[in-house]
């Protein structure tokens, strides 16, 4: 069990020791060439300390990495896990609990994304007023203001399905979620509308997993598996609890939350079966 910057400095170090075998070198040898003590580099690929994204850069440059996207995947890496980078996100420290700031992190590096919602609509296709209501719900006590900055902190997390290149989102989402009025009927019909507009997005798959399929493997409970560009192994399952989150990155761990989602995209209605309950719903059919 990890929290999410022990997660990515355990995977960014493993990919650094990777870099470097490929690279022919020891570790003696890559700290004797950057100045360092040999000690610091076994912390970095172990992941028992942090490491700084200008540190990764003069890694990756001894290793003869060019690669643009790969450099730049792994200093943001280096920089989410340490808290560094300057993200959008840390205007807000003070207002989102690190778990959250490391599941929006998380969330900001991947290139795919598939989730398991059986409560509520995925944060990222929320409408603000459907957002509103669930903030409340989920955080009764909370004064207005504070509201809502969560409910702009949900909208601006949905910028990464307007990224270049954006997320690729796959949803599947339990019909209870889409038949909850959740704000009240006019609202929840306004956010049903609203899934109709993002499922038109190329990058979105949205899929509803219908009270008809009867039990399901997603009773167990939702959950989102990130992927990420180029490299496979930094994958990572993120499960929500109440007072925190849960981060599997065993392959293990990864390949059975994968064969969850595929079941129950299996027992999903088709994409187009899907638009049309929704629509219904959207209608009051």
């Amino acid at each position: 069990m990890w929290h999410g910057p022990a997660v990515r400095r355990r995977k960014l170090g493993e990919e650094l020791r990777r870099l470097r075998c490929a690279a022919a070198l020891t570790s003696g040898e890559v700290a004797r060439h950057l100045g360092w003590h040999q000690s610091k580099v076994s912390r970095i690929e172990t992941g028992r300390s942090g490491v700084k994204p200008a540190d990764v850069a003069r890694l990756l440059q001894v290793y003869g990495v060019d690669d643009p996207e790969l450099r730049a995947l792994l200093e943001a890496l280096a920089g989410a896990a340490d808290g560094r980078g300057g993200q959008w996100w840390q205007a807000y420290r003070g207002l989102l609990p690190p778990q959250y700031r490391d599941f929006i992190s998380l969330e900001s590096q991947a290139s795919a994304a598939r989730t398991l919602e059986t409560s509520v609509v995925p944060g990222l296709l929320q409408t603000p007023e459907y957002a509103r209501a669930v903030t409340r719900a989920a955080l009764g006590g909370l004064d207005a203001a504070r509201v809502d900055s969560l409910v702009e902190v949900r909208l601006a997390r949905q910028e990464v399905l307007r990224a270049d290149p954006p997320l690729e989102l796959s949803a599947v989402v339990d019909e209870a979620a889409l038949r909850r009025e959740v704000g009240g009927a006019a609202a929840m019909r306004r956010q049903l509308r609203h899934l109709l507009e993002a499922a038109q997005l190329p990058q979105v798959r949205l899929r509803v997993l219908p009270f008809s399929s009867g039990g399901h493997i997603g009773l167990t409970g939702p959950f989102i598996i990130f992927s990420f560009p180029h490299i496979s192994d930094l994958d990572v399952v993120v499960i929500d609890h109440l007072t925190s989150s849960l981060y599997l990155e065993r392959r293990e761990d990864l390949e059975a939350y994968s064969a969850a989602f595929h079941t129950v995209e299996a027992q999903a209605l088709s994409f187009k079966e899907s638009l049309n309950l929704i629509a219904g719903m959207a209608d009051g059919v």
